[in-house]
């Protein structure tokens, strides 16, 4: 996580993976790939759940162990955090509603030792490890987060070969994070060689009006293929990164990986807490999910359908550069066969839609173009039936919702409506 990586646990994690380097906030690159704010979760999963967990049981109950491994430990988790993750249901606990507590609170016990000393506080951090992990997916939990100056919860996952390869190669995915200082913001980021640690790849998600993260729950997922990652909160994606992204680093989403839930206290992203801080502070989780991705709709190549079935088109059928993109009755031909592909391309013809250059205005014109793999040509495609350039983080739209034969497609704010509902087959 960036907020702590799978760090010096004694005995309750894989012996390699007890080394990791400190962390700090994340380097939030590619701006563009931000701008996916307020969208529809990227390629829709099957709905057969592969695994999860709803924490139904007993007020009092420790997490179930042939789910969970909980860890234990103070060495800092190579962040200089100042908790020390307790056995059993000490400080993660079922509250008999459905959901799992776990609570950070300030240490009474003086033989407690942490890295630094007499420990200050305690708290749980949960793995499946030694019982479950998948490559690809959707991965979800809805959580209720603590707040305040110093606290740090996460949902993560971690490589299942950490213990063979070592971390950043296992690579990481930190699903949701928060530092207390920012109660309306969290964080998604991947880490891997070459960018890991501050150098890590994510963006910020925050909530509109001055919202708090800790009022409520929420839900954060994320949406796993061979090639893209896409976070989203509350049903809305705000990034998605593919192997563009790592400045040709190596990709290392390409295998099984397993899930972290944690509540860490200090550290050298959140800082210690202050005189600002209460505790104790609790960290809810109604459930953990996971789905396989079988039924995602990609790759698919055949025609895509928008306002009044039209089909999108590509002006003349010609192939050549900056050819506009219409609506046309649909006839089968060439100019209406798309290929929308895992790589983040729309293709026609042997060339890729394209935004005309490069634009993240509303009414940018949307044309044919030789595939250059910029942020222009990768679109993501929705549960909501959008196509979202994530470049810009804006649809693909029928302008005022017209489906008259010869209209020009365009960039427009994403609204939800059926002139941005565009349907594979």
């Amino acid at each position: 996580m960036a907020a702590a990586l799978f760090g010096a646990a004694p005995s309750a994690t894989p012996a390699a993976a007890q080394q990791a380097p400190a962390q700090q906030a994340p380097a939030q690159q590619a701006p563009a790939q931000q701008a996916v704010a307020q969208q529809t979760a990227a390629h829709p999963v099957a709905a057969a759940q592969s695994w999860g967990d709803d924490f139904d049981g007993p007020a009092g109950a420790a997490v179930d162990p042939a789910k969970w491994t909980v860890e234990t430990g103070g060495s800092g988790n190579g962040n200089h955090e100042l908790q020390y993750y307790t056995a059993g249901a000490a400080n993660a606990a079922l509250d008999g509603q459905g959901h799992l507590v776990i609570t950070a609170r300030r240490n009474t016990d003086a033989g407690l030792g942490c890295w630094y000393g007499t420990c200050q506080y305690t708290s749980a951090r949960l793995n499946t490890a030694r019982t479950f992990a998948q490559a690809y997916g959707h991965f979800e939990s809805r959580i209720k987060i603590p707040r305040g100056q110093g606290i740090w919860p996460a949902f993560w996952m971690l490589g299942n070969d950490i213990g063979t390869v070592n971390w950043p190669n296992s690579g990481e995915i930190d699903v949701m994070e928060n530092i207390g200082r920012e109660p309306g913001t969290v964080h998604g980021t991947i880490h891997g060689p070459g960018y890991s640690g501050a150098g890590g790849i994510g963006a910020p998600y925050s909530l509109p009006a001055g919202q708090a993260f800790a009022d409520d729950f929420h839900v954060f997922a994320v949406d796993w293929s061979p090639s893209a990652l896409t976070w989203s909160v509350d049903g809305r994606a705000y990034q998605t990164r593919t192997p563009a992204d790592l400045g040709g680093d190596r990709w290392v989403f390409d295998h099984p990986f397993f899930v972290i839930l944690n509540l860490a206290v200090g550290g050298d992203w959140p800082g210690s807490p202050d005189g600002s801080s209460a505790f104790p502070q609790t960290m809810v989780v109604d459930y953990v999910h996971a789905t396989t991705s079988g039924t995602d709709p990609l790759p698919y190549t055949g025609r895509i359908t928008g306002p009044g079935g039209m089909c999108v088109d590509v002006a003349g059928a010609s192939s050549a550069d900056r050819t506009p993109i219409q609506l046309h009755n649909c006839t089968g031909n060439a100019a209406q066969q798309w290929t929308v592909g895992l790589d983040g391309t729309v293709r026609a013809l042997g060339k890729c839609l394209d935004v005309d250059a490069a634009s993240h205005s509303d009414g940018a014109v949307i044309q044919l173009y030789t595939c250059n793999g910029t942020g222009a040509q990768q679109w993501s495609y929705g549960a909501g039936h959008d196509l979202v350039n994530t470049g810009s983080g804006k649809c693909l739209d029928s302008p005022n919702g017209s489906s008259a034969d010869g209209t020009r497609l365009q960039l427009w704010t994403c609204n939800g409506t059926p002139a941005q509902r565009w349907t594979l087959g």
